[in-house]
């Protein structure tokens, strides 16, 4: 796919993340669950890679904050697990992976992360493992419906969703 292209649909999946995390977000105590970013990071991963799901989850993320519907734990949730969705997608070509690579990396590493955050920068007690139901639950959710959603097209041979000639499995 041409670099012109990848943007377009990054753009495209930040300003879908963008304008949904007014609709669909989940206030659980000081964190806001917002299980379409996973739904994102899981179609960016198979589709654009590593560097664009990031980019997209980041920017996401930056424009949540911005406008208040985001919390800062939507930065190591969301870029963690895109980045170990794309990663693992592009070393099998599986959609599973990508699936277990969001939820992994949002659900356990991402919410590991968050434990210093809310320590040291929002003085807030929290235990080390308390994030991660919270981030477990998102995440299977948005993950789940972007590996169906990729799963129809790949039935259905949608062009688009076969990058490179070869076929998404």
């Amino acid at each position: 796919m041409r670099k012109t292209y990848k943007m377009t649909v990054t753009a495209m999946f930040i300003a879908i993340g963008t304008l949904s995390s007014n609709l669909f977000y989940i206030p659980i105590g000081f964190t806001k669950v917002f299980p379409v970013q996973h739904f994102i990071n899981v179609l960016s991963a198979v589709l654009l890679g590593p560097y664009y799901a990031v980019s997209q989850a980041l920017c996401i993320s930056i424009l949540r904050n911005l406008m208040g519907t985001g919390s800062i734990f939507a930065f190591p949730g969301s870029m963690v697990g895109a980045l170990l969705a794309s990663l693992l997608y592009k070393r099998t070509q599986k959609l599973f992976m990508a699936f277990c690579g969001e939820v992994f990396g949002t659900g356990i590493l991402g919410a590991m992360l968050s434990y210093p955050i809310s320590v040291l920068l929002l003085g807030q007690k929290a235990a080390l493992f308390g994030f991660i139901p919270l981030f477990i639950f998102s995440s299977i959710v948005g993950a789940f419906l972007g590996a169906m959603i990729l799963s129809i097209f790949v039935k259905k041979k949608v062009a688009i969703f076969q990058p490179k000639g070869k076929p998404v499995k």
